[in-house]
């Protein structure tokens, strides 16, 4: 049987879109795809020894690249940081209950003291019932997530916080869940949107600094959570 050039030439091109799809297809995933930014300024938030964090001896480990905790006690930061992205994996177990905090100032008081992005296993048994403004993604007790966007315990989920002045962004696994305009809290007591807060935040966030130390929340609940990849970029 006799081809025309055209339909050899169409023939060979179907062919090689094919391979080329099946390649991408079978393409590894090679770690968390860090948000649109300056490649080269990425670097660790914390040592591999975590020499350059604070946190009670005996609790926190960095091991084969995963941070946990064996205890509810906070992991912090010696540095502060100020206008930022924090790019990171994370973890949960069943019915786990974390966070990360920024912008903290007071590491000995920082429920008031700073600003938490919620981790939680929106699935678990446990917070069937719980505040939307409890859920995986939300700025804890301030502002709910537009959606569920957390993975199944066990699974990791990539999360990224954007921190520029009062404007906060949190983007889980691809889908923005929640931003925060901080001088829109001018209340001790209430949410913008007239919800009570939680009586412990008990600071209105418009005048609570912009920048400060960063922690990461441990076995908070009595489940645990593991982070990876934790990566930091200052941002004009």
């Amino acid at each position: 049987m006799k081809f025309s050039t055209q339909f050899y030439v169409m023939l060979m091109s179907v062919l090689t879109l094919g391979s080329h799809a099946s390649i991408q297809a079978q393409a590894p995933h090679s770690g968390p795809s860090l948000p649109p930014a300056n490649v080269a300024q990425w670097h660790d938030l914390l040592a591999p020894d975590l020499s350059n964090a604070e946190f009670p001896e005996g609790i926190w480990s960095f091991e084969n690249g995963e941070l946990t905790a064996t205890e509810d006690k906070v992991i912090w930061t010696k540095k502060e940081f100020q206008n930022f992205i924090l790019d990171f994996e994370f973890k949960v177990g069943p019915n786990a209950n974390s966070g990360v905090l920024i912008y903290v100032t007071d590491p000995a008081k920082w429920v008031p003291n700073s600003v938490e992005v919620q981790l939680l296993d929106d699935s678990g048994a446990k917070w069937e019932k719980i505040d939307s403004k409890w859920k995986c993604g939300a700025i804890f007790g301030r502002v709910a997530p537009s959606k569920s966007a957390v993975k199944a315990p066990g699974e990791w989920n990539h999360c990224s916080i954007t921190c520029r002045g009062p404007h906060i962004e949190v983007v889980l696994n691809g889908e923005k869940v929640s931003t925060m305009d901080m001088t829109k809290w001018t209340s001790a007591t209430h949410n913008p949107d007239g919800s009570k807060m939680p009586p412990w935040l008990s600071k209105p966030m418009s005048s609570h600094p912009t920048n400060g130390r960063i922690g990461f929340q441990g076995k908070h609940g009595g489940a645990p959570v593991w982070f990876r990849n934790i990566k930091i970029q200052d941002i004009p």
